[in-house]
C-alpha cells in the first residue's frame, strides 16, 4: 500500500513539474482521490510558482470528488487544513487558505459550511492570520470564493470585513480585496474603489488564466465596471 502511495506521489510531482493542468487532471481521474491528498498538501510548501498553484487547483478537484461520495471525509480534510493554521499545530499552514477556497469553489456544500471560517482568517476579531503571506492566501481564497460562488460570498457579507483592506498598506492585499469585492454587488464601495485609481503599484497574482501582472489601479478599474459604479 505504501509503495502504491509513493508511486502516486512521485508521478504527481513529475506532472506538477511539467506545469500543465490537463495531464494532471487526466492522471488524477485514474487514481483513488484519497491517495492524492497528502502529496498535494506537501506540494503547497513549494516555492510560490506554478507547481504550487497547480497543486492547489488539483487539490480542489480531489476534495470535491471525495465529498461527492464521503462528505465527512472531505470535512476531515478541511479540518486538517484548518489545524495547520493553528498556532498549536507547530506548522505554518502554507497554502491552506487557498486550498480550502479551491475546494469550496469546486463544491457548493463545502462552501456553505466553510466560507465564514475562511473569512475569519482576515477578521481582526476572528481567527486573524498575523503572518502576512498567510493572510494574503486567505484574501486570495476569498477572491476565489467570490469568483466561483458569488451568492455565498454575498450571503456571508464578506464586504463588511474586506472593506478595510481597500486601504491596506500591502499592495497585494489591497488588490486581492478589490478583486473579491468586485463580486459583492455593493455600490457603496464605489468611492473606495475610485480612491485606488491612483495606486499604480504592480502585483503579480495567480488568477483563473494563470499568473498575471497587474496593478492596484487596474484592479480598481475592473471593480468599478463590475459594480456598475457609473450607473449610480
Amino acid at each position: 500500500m505504501k509503495s502504491v502511495r509513493a508511486r502516486c506521489g512521485r508521478e504527481l510531482l513529475r506532472l506538477l513539474g511539467q506545469g500543465s493542468l490537463p495531464p494532471l487532471l487526466n492522471y488524477i481521474s485514474s487514481i483513488p482521490p484519497k491517495k492524492l491528498v497528502s502529496p498535494l498538501i506537501r506540494s503547497f510548501y513549494k516555492p510560490d510558482g506554478v507547481e504550487r498553484w497547480l497543486a492547489i487547483r488539483v487539490f480542489g478537484k480531489v476534495v470535491a470528488a471525495i465529498s461527492s461520495r464521503e462528505m465527512e471525509q472531505a470535512r476531515v480534510i478541511m479540518r486538517r487544513l484548518m489545524w495547520s493554521l493553528n498556532d498549536e499545530s507547530g506548522g505554518i499552514g502554507w497554502g491552506a487558505p487557498e486550498a480550502m477556497a479551491e475546494a469550496m469553489a469546486q463544491n457548493g456544500a463545502l462552501a456553505k459550511e466553510y466560507a465564514r471560517i475562511l473569512l475569519s482568517y482576515v477578521a481582526e476579531d476572528g481567527n486573524f492570520l498575523e503572518y502576512l503571506p498567510l493572510r494574503r492566501g486567505a484574501l486570495w481564497g476569498l477572491y476565489r470564493l467570490a469568483e466561483a460562488r458569488p451568492e455565498i460570498f454575498r450571503e456571508i457579507e464578506a464586504w463588511k470585513i474586506l472593506k478595510k483592506y481597500l486601504s491596506d498598506a500591502d499592495a497585494e492585499s489591497r488588490a486581492l480585496a478589490i478583486l473579491a469585492l468586485s463580486y459583492s454587488g455593493r455600490k457603496e464601495l464605489c468611492d473606495d474603489m475610485a480612491n485606488n485609481l491612483s495606486d499604480r503599484r504592480e502585483v503579480t497574482l495567480f488568477l483563473s488564466d494563470g499568473f498575471k501582472k497587474t496593478s492596484v489601479a487596474d484592479a480598481a478599474v475592473l471593480a468599478l465596471h463590475f459594480l456598475s459604479c457609473e450607473e449610480r
